[in-house]
Formats: structure tokens, sequence, C-alpha cells
């Protein structure tokens, strides 16, 4: 299913959703791959387009580097930091150093991890699931099938192509008395699978992303002139929406895939760019309030500026729509995430306020989406997911719980609580930062209609293996610690606990992933939210992401420049402020909606006291 909708929207340039969701449907069989897409694929990247001068960002992120202008655009391959380690050197899953397996990640996940509760004194559920949001708009692996490689009877089904299911232990105490013997898992399409002409694949693959590289709401908007046709009303610069009591919502269908479940007919599935809207409720919400924000910005734009048409008011409340997230990932979600003084010694924020502009764009670095970061480091954060949502009153009293793993894809809650779960959302405390995962994520994910579900943890490992990520000690050597020749030389910034686990679990040290030994070492001074091997990842990644985005929204090229009036008032911007526009009926929050609720150091406010973007800056602008 993953694959589908990016699969039509690059073939057919349909505008009525009915015809693409039937379309969807008929080409459910052609995966994992069909020739006309791999033909689509590769003439996007052999034909160079005519770049115009424009203040506003292509849909596809052609042209945001002049000299390049095919730098960053969708369908492009994961970059890496190392190079990649496959046991045949092309493909296949690397070994042990000893010739043998490397253990299975099942295995692996419920003995080096912890499923107790432990929350976190400092932040909200909203931390963790906004850098879901990042995450989800900046890569994309392409799934080569969107059938499971496990049968009914969870038992492997050879006929999956791509397929390389993780394992269950005979001796899984939750899994194997249910005769579980394996977890789904379909390798990511690379390289070599659209073996475009005349580039062939030579040595190791590379994987597949599907969006645009650059941080731009390619999750609202789209990464392709298609998707963004489907997406648009074409009236008012506004989006497509579905009401419910007055209320936007992204549009519905009501056919049930893989990524949304359809079980009665009050249900129904949201349509997106990204099919990952519905997977959890959450995730869902902050989707929702970006969207009503574009809405929002195009209603106000029209009445400051009613000599504008569709596209102006459009394409002006997207690119302030984008600035206001960059601005909110980078000074005020990143600051907690790398930590501020952190990233202000890495040149990815600067002490800048009002109209100051930042001009180091560096056009001669090609934008681009590590490897090691966006599937091995950043899912780490998966230790933050708290299993169990509150939804609360405007007085902030519970009502009641839901369970992550009953709400899996099946979006329907949003519209009947919607406020209640977004209240939770900004005052219900994350799980904390450590080597405990929720049991909602290590026994049920998208279990569905099943007593059991997947492993977060051992699939996230399971996909550092398909991508061929780097072991853990070469990391550590290329980010400038130590390499370690022992067991012993992990305890310095391991604990002896957690290595005594990795002994147990690995019959090397040579052996321990990028994607387990990162998770285990020792926050950095207590100002991240990583060890330094992980951080010395991160910082690589959002330098690049920045720089390397001519259309970033400090910038003072002429060319792309907000004024510095308008540059001023993005920077008011919040995440507080977002929840407070594009709720329901909330009135209430503090200001620092990332962090919890404190009487004395972050209390609830009235909305009217969030600082607010004053969008008549942009009255009669050019």
């Amino acid at each position: 299913m993953k694959v589908l909708f990016v699969f039509v929207c690059v073939l057919f340039a349909l505008s009525a959703e009915g015809k693409w969701r039937a379309k969807k449907e008929e080409n459910e069989d052609n995966l994992p791959i069909n020739e006309d897409l791999k033909e689509n694929i590769c003439e996007m990247h052999r034909v160079k387009p005519h770049c115009q001068q424009s203040k506003y960002r292509t849909i596809d992120g052609s042209c945001n580097n002049i000299n390049h202008p095919l730098w960053g655009i969708p369908y492009s391959k994961f970059s890496r930091i190392l190079k990649a380690e496959y046991g045949d050197g092309v493909s296949t899953f690397q070994k042990s150093v000893t010739g043998h397996d490397l253990p299975s990640p099942r295995f692996i996940s419920k003995n080096i991890y912890s499923e107790k509760s432990v929350l976190d004194p400092e932040y909200t559920i909203a931390m963790m699931q906004f850098g879901q949001v990042m995450a989800h708009d900046m890569s994309f692996g392409l799934e080569a099938s969107s059938k499971s490689c496990c049968s009914h009877k969870n038992k492997y089904d050879l006929s999956v192509k791509k397929c390389d299911a993780i394992s269950v232990p005979k001796d899984d105490l939750f899994l194997a008395p249910q005769d579980v013997q394996c977890m789904n898992f379909v390798r990511n399409v690379h390289d070599a699978d659209l073996d475009c002409p005349p580039n062939k694949v030579q040595g190791a693959v590379s994987q597949i992303s599907t969006p645009t590289v650059f941080l731009d709401l390619s999750i609202l908007y789209g990464s392709t002139p298609e998707q963004e046709k489907i997406l648009r009303s074409f009236d008012g610069g506004l989006m497509r929406t579905s009401l419910k009591d007055g209320h936007e919502y992204p549009p519905h269908y009501t056919k049930s895939n893989k990524d949304c479940f359809i079980d009665s007919t009050k249900d129904f599935c949201y349509l997106s760019s990204d099919d990952r809207i519905n997977q959890n409720p959450h995730l869902t919400i902050i989707q929702v309030y970006y969207l009503r924000e574009h809405n929002r910005i195009a209603r106000e734009l029209s009445k400051l500026n009613p000599h504008w048409d569709d596209e102006k008011l459009y394409q002006e409340s997207r690119r302030i729509n984008i600035a206001q997230y960059q601005y909110v990932s980078y000074y005020e979600w990143l600051t907690i995430f790398l930590g501020d003084q952190n990233m202000l010694d890495k040149k990815m924020i600067y002490h800048y306020s009002g109209d100051e502009y930042v001009n180091d764009y560096n056009a001669t670095i090609e934008p681009q989406i590590f490897n090691e970061h966006a599937n091995a480091a950043y899912r780490f954060f998966h230790t933050q997911i708290e299993g169990h949502l509150e939804l609360l009153t405007e007085s902030r009293e519970i009502i009641s719980k839901i369970s992550l793993s009953d709400y899996y894809n099946k979006p329907r809650i949003i519209e009947e609580h919607f406020d209640n779960l977004g209240r939770g959302l900004v005052t219900q405390q994350s799980q904390l930062t450590d080597v405990n995962y929720d049991t909602e994520i290590l026994d049920y994910l998208f279990k569905h209609e099943r007593s059991f579900g997947d492993d977060l943890r051992a699939v996230d490992i399971q996909r550092g293996r398909d991508h061929g990520v780097a072991r853990y000690n070469d990391f550590r050597e290329a980010c400038g610690l130590p390499r370690a020749k022992t067991w012993e030389d992990y305890l310095d910034l391991i604990s002896e606990t957690e290595v005594e686990k990795l002994k147990q679990v690995y019959e090397s040290f040579e052996d321990v992933e990028l994607s387990v030994g990162g998770t285990l070492e020792k926050i950095v001074d207590n100002t991240t939210l990583s060890g330094p091997t992980l951080l010395c990842i991160f910082d690589i990644q959002f330098y690049n992401t920045r720089v390397t985005d001519r259309y970033w929204f400090e910038s003072g090229d002429p060319e792309v420049a907000f004024t510095r009036p308008q540059l001023a008032e993005i920077r008011k911007s919040s995440f507080a402020r977002l929840f407070c526009d594009n709720s329901n009926n909330v009135t209430r929050v503090q200001k620092k909606a990332f962090d919890i609720v404190d009487e004395h150091e972050n209390p609830i406010v009235p909305c009217s006291e969030i600082p607010v973007v004053d969008l008549s800056k942009w009255t009669n602008s050019a």
C-alpha cells in the first residue's frame, strides 16, 4: 500500500479521487515494482528540468539547487556516511565476524531491552510525536511488496518477493505459545531493482526514498505534481478537506488496505500524500493541524489581499506554513533533541532573533538523507512512545485512556475525540529516552484483530540490516571515539549491565549493530537525548538538511527571502500556537508545548498569551 499511492501519482495525472483510488486497487498485484514505474522513476532522474526564477519551491524539490536541479527530488537514493556492509558486498544481510548469521532481531529485542514504563519528567508526548512527523517528511523507504511475508498461520510465506521475515525464537515467552514463527518484514526497493540505464549499479545497492529530501511538509503537500493536484482544492488557495461538525479534516476514502482498516460502515481512511497519516492518533492529529494551518493562512491572506488568485494564495500559504514548521523544527524541537549549545556550535542554528537573515546556504553540498540516520539512529526515539493515550478535558481532567494497539491504522477516533486527544498530546508525559520500550510496540504493533502484533524494535534492527548500515564500532571510530578492541572497551559509553547483555546476544563485540549499540550509550552531558555516536550522526544529517536548502526560511537571498518584517513574524511560531489555532475548541495551553506543564516554569495560559504570527505583514506582498 505504501508503494501504491506514489505508483499511481507518478504514472497517472489523475484529478479525480475515485479514478485514483480505483487505479490503486487495480494495480495492487503489480508489486513489487513494475516496468512502467521503473521507467518513470528513471526518467525523473535523467531529464533535467528547465528552472525558472521563483520564490516558491517546486513541489518535487527540483531546481532547489540551480546548478544541480535534480538534487533532492523524490525517489532519490539514501546516502551513506560509511560504506555499506552486506554479507556478499552487494545486498545480502551482513553476518557475524565468525561467519555465522547474526541473531534474530526479535531475540535481540527481548534480551537487550526492557518493557518497563518510565515516564519522562520533562517532556510531553508531543515531543516524541513531532519527531515522527519530521521523520516521515524527510524519508520513506519504498517497500517491495504490500503482501505479508507470514501467512495467516504466522509461518513463512515463501511466495512473497523480497521477504526477509524476522524469525521468532522457539522460547519466546509471548509469541511461541501462540505458535507464531515469524514476523513480517519486506525489504525496501533499491537502485538495482530499478536498473536505470545507462547507470548500471555496481557494488553495494542503495535503497530508494520516495519524498523530497527537504524539510518541506511533503507529508501535506505531496512530492510530485500529480499528488499535489489531488490534494489541492484549486479554490481560494485551499487544500481539499472533508467536514465534520464544521471542522476540517483530510478527505476520506472507505476502502480498507494495509495501512488503514475499515471494519464497519462508520470507519474511513484519510487521503494524504503519505499513507502513514493513518498510523496512530497523535500522528494524524498533527498532520490535521498543519492541513488546517494552511487553510487558515490562505483564508486570512485572501482577506488581506482580495486581488490574489488561487495560485498566489496557495503558494504564499504553503511558503509560510513550511517556514513556520522549519522554525519549530530547529529552534523549538531540535534544541531539545540535539542540545541548544551543540546546535549553535555545529552551526545548525544561530542566536538571531527578529529580522536578521542567515546566509550560509551551500550550493556545493548535495542535499541528502543518510541511511544511518533514517534507518538506524533516528529510530532510537521509538523508546519515547507511550502505549496508552489519555483523553483530557479543557481543565486537563482524564476522561479515559485508549491503547495504541487498538487504534493503529484506524483514524475514526480522531473526529470523535479530536480535542480530547490533542490535549493529551501536549499534556501527557512521554516515555523516558532509555532502554525501555512500551509493550504496545514490542508485542502488539499493528495487531489489528490478532492477539499479538509485530515488534517495532525488531523491525528497526532488521531495517538496518536491509540497508547495510555499518556496525556500531565503525561509527564510534568515524565519530572520533575510541575503537573498541574488547567488550570491556564499550564500558566508556555503555553501562556494565548493558554490556553483559550484549555479550549474551552477540558472538563478538565487533558484531554489535549501530541500531543496538548506539541506543545503549549514556546521554551526552544531560543536554541532549542521545549518546555521542548517534548525536554525531544527527549533527551530520540536520546540518546537511538546513544548509542545502536554498529556500530555508532564514535565507536572505533576494530571490527567495521573506522580507525582514515577515521573517521576524515567522520567528514567533511555536507548536503551542499551532495547537491553539487549529484545535476545535481549545482555549488554553502551556507556552512550551513540548515541555510538561509546570505551575511555575511552564503554566497553562490562555491561547491569547501565545505569540501570534501577524499575517498583515504579507499585505500586498509581491
